[in-house]
């Protein structure tokens, strides 16, 4: 093979991608990023140990942050960027390496390989890359114990350095991040040890939810119930993708009394719900739809584009859009042009405004609004409302269908399913998941929508918030007695630590689909069964059966 990778839903054939990815990265891409892990495992042999000892080093924590969000599914496809990183992690590693040594400070891992081989040329860096992947660990169930424990760090990672560029930060979070990639260096883990490591990984997914949580509701207040317009205006426009709110704040501060206006892509809808954007005039709307249908949205929406994070689909040969996109943060791809971050935090969006005040206006592809903003502080303010309405009946089941959306046809399996959903039942949902059925008209119960919107995929925090909340209206000593069922899209790592997240609060019987994950191997899976009731999905009428109707 040339290359190996199977961490997310749509790996080829169910099994995993071996000559290229279907997200779109080629094999040279895939094996740096495997490198860029391998490195970030290496300083964190180091960093782990120094701030242990009161020594934290502020450059490797943000270098192992970036690198693993750097590496999530759609994050960089920017070949030259990541061998740059991997030199950057490098430098970082020996520096450590050496303030370690001199101060008597020791590892395990010390003298290891991921610790000690030399920096090389570019050309040395592809042949080392393609030793060090996946598939260099033989024992399946170990290998898939340690990529479920490495790709919830690296759901951990994203939200971290969310909440971070808000000034929050939580050094608990951090060791567990490199105690983590440490651990899946260790040859003497079993399979009990990895799954104890991946439980754990769920209780520090709750806690970096938390902190995100914190950062974005002290910075821009709590979430309220908002309609969002869909059409557009006749003016010049920026549209923004991804999921960083301190880039929605830099870009809206930037184009005030500009002329430009701004709308949200995808999973940077839940923008509008907080009150602090809702003083700009120029933040007009949401444009488009889920992430995979980028291409068709950024041609017909004729103004530039800025990706703060992941949800980037590599541009074709013929793409007409390709001058007008630009990324910042960990995002990166080939072709596009980067807004680079100072030191302190702040990025300069003169370019793309100067750009888009050269564009005509966006062409309308829809029209009417939709309603969100029904995270936990808001839904709880509903809480006599909600109760009862359960404890009358008008409301039977609520149904999670959090989680991220995709590109296979089989995804239309979600919007069946929620047309297919009984009257009185709501849906509660976060994610670009959602965009499945958001625009449905599923109408209400009592004034309460039927589909309640959270906000984006780390603010399925806001739904564990809200099921324990009612666990404790109730009075029920099990979350799993609520009248709660768990239908979850997956497709990347976010979602990834989502899951774990909810197996550590103690919820079962998850649906996960549309696919179970490549990387669980039958035993793993086995294990996830027994011990968490977790299942794929069938047909609707079936699944409506077993979830619903029982």
């Amino acid at each position: 093979m040339s290359m190996f990778c199977y961490q997310c839903q749509e790996a080829a054939k169910g099994t995993g991608c071996s000559t290229a990815g279907v997200c779109g990265k080629n094999e040279t891409n895939s094996n740096l990023q495997d490198l860029l892990l391998y490195v970030a495992k290496g300083v964190s042999v180091f960093s782990f140990e120094l701030r242990k000892a009161k020594m934290p080093n502020r450059s490797a924590e943000k270098f192992i942050t970036d690198s693993l969000f750097t590496t999530i599914t759609n994050a960089n496809f920017d070949e030259k960027v990541i061998i740059e990183k991997i030199h950057q992690g490098l430098r970082i590693r020996n520096i450590l390496h050496d303030i370690a040594r001199q101060n008597e400070i020791y590892s395990k891992f010390q003298d290891a390989d991921v610790a000690t081989w030399i920096e090389l040329g570019d050309a040395e860096l592809k042949s080392k890359a393609k030793k060090i992947g996946i598939l260099s660990e033989d024992n399946q169930d170990i290998r898939s114990l340690t990529e479920l424990l490495i790709y919830g760090i690296k759901g951990i990672a994203a939200y971290y350095e969310h909440a971070n560029n808000l000034g929050f930060e939580n050094h608990e979070i951090i060791d567990f991040i490199e105690k983590g990639l440490i651990e899946s260096l260790n040859p003497q883990n079993t399979v009990d040890d990895l799954l104890a490591l991946v439980i754990e990984c769920g209780k520090y997914g709750v806690e970096v939810m938390a902190l995100l949580d914190k950062a974005n509701t002290t910075r821009f207040g709590h979430p309220e119930i908002t309609e969002v317009n869909l059409g557009t205006r006749n003016n010049p426009a920026i549209l923004i993708s991804g999921h960083d709110l301190a880039d929605l704040e830099q870009l809206l501060e930037q184009t005030q009394n500009t002329g430009v206006d701004v709308y949200t892509h995808s999973e940077m809808l839940p923008g509008h719900y907080y009150p602090a954007f809702k003083k700009f005039g120029n933040f007009v709307g949401n444009y488009g739809s889920s992430w995979w249908n980028q291409h068709e949205e950024f041609t017909s929406f004729n103004g530039p584009v800025i990706f703060t994070t992941n949800c980037i689909v590599p541009p074709k040969e013929n793409s007409t859009f390709k001058d007008r996109v630009y990324t910042t943060g960990s995002a990166g791809c080939e072709g596009y042009k980067h807004i680079q971050t100072s030191e302190d935090g702040k990025k300069d969006f003169s370019a793309i405004i100067a750009q888009a005040k050269k564009c005509p206006p966006p062409t309308q592809i829809e029209s009417g609004k939709i309603v969100g903003g029904f995270a936990h502080h808001q839904v709880l303010q509903l809480a006599d409302k909600i109760v009862d309405a359960v404890k009358s009946g008008a409301v039977k089941k609520f149904v999670v269908m959090a989680g991220c959306d995709g590109r296979m046809k089989s995804r239309e399996y979600y919007t069946e399913f929620a047309e297919s959903l009984p009257a009185d039942s709501i849906i509660l949902t976060a994610g670009c998941a959602k965009y499945r059925y958001n625009k449905l008209n599923l109408g209400n119960i009592g004034g309460i929508p039927r589909v309640l919107d959270a906000g984006q995929c780390n603010d399925s925090y806001s739904l564990a918030v809200i099921a324990l909340k009612l666990k404790e209206v109730f009075g029920l000593n099990d979350i799993n007695a609520l009248p709660i069922v768990y239908n979850i899209a997956w497709y990347e790592q976010k979602a990834v630590i989502v899951l774990l997240a909810l197996l550590y609060l103690g919820v079962k019987n998850i649906h996960l689909g549309p696919t179970l994950p490549a990387f669980l191997s039958p035993n793993v899976a086995e294990i996830l069964i027994s011990k968490f009731g977790i299942g794929g999905i069938s047909t609707v009428q079936n699944d409506i059966k077993i979830m619903i109707e029982n």
